[in-house]
């Protein structure tokens, strides 16, 4: 059994889909929701599927003291990042080394890196007048958004879509794939 962290900021629609997801698996089991936001809607949605929660602001999220008995006291062997803001610190890519990985709301490398989180995402593709956009699953490193690529997918946008419907498009493709990758990435651990 492989136990999964999903590390969060948001609302947390990734996050509920992954736990539904592998619900009554067999080889993963979502162990933990880490948020760095008490206010977080993902740890509602955890608590109400009956995954433990925790909140490790920055200051906590920072320092290995914290951090490493956390995921030690739940038996952490993989974390996965679903909308999760924070840079990852160095000292937890050391301890989990290709075993965390992150979803992008973007086709990296473009639209990537610092800024380039959420609704920031799609009002630059909708300005840059791309035709397509989608999401990007990567390894995480301690450049953001600069690991190796292990899953793509896109949808066509049009001239005509606003920058919320090229959201809307992509988290379709998320809500589709992501778990999935996910399940692949981890039977070849």
């Amino acid at each position: 059994m492989v136990n999964i962290a999903i590390f969060v900021s948001g609302s947390g629609t990734n996050c509920e889909n992954l736990i539904k997801y592998f619900a009554g698996s067999e080889s993963v089991n979502c162990a933990l929701v880490v948020s760095n936001k008490f206010d977080a809607y993902a740890l509602v949605r955890a608590e109400n599927l009956g995954v433990p929660t925790a909140v490790t602001p920055k200051a906590e999220l920072n320092n290995p003291d914290v951090m490493m008995p956390l995921l030690k006291k739940y038996g952490i062997d993989f974390i996965v990042l679903a909308g999760f803001l924070p840079l990852v610190p160095s000292f937890l890519i050391d301890a989990y080394p290709r075993r965390i990985i992150n979803i992008h709301p973007a086709l990296l490398p473009k639209y990537g890196g610092k800024g380039m989180w959420g609704h920031h995402v799609h009002e630059a593709v909708k300005a840059a007048g791309e035709t397509e956009t989608g999401m990007t699953v990567h390894w995480v490193t301690p450049v953001c958004d600069s690991g190796e690529i292990i899953a793509q997918y896109k949808v066509a946008i049009s001239p005509n879509d606003t920058a919320d419907d090229i959201a809307e498009k992509e988290h379709q493709l998320e809500m589709k794939y992501f778990p999935k990758v996910v399940e692949e990435v981890l039977k070849k651990l």
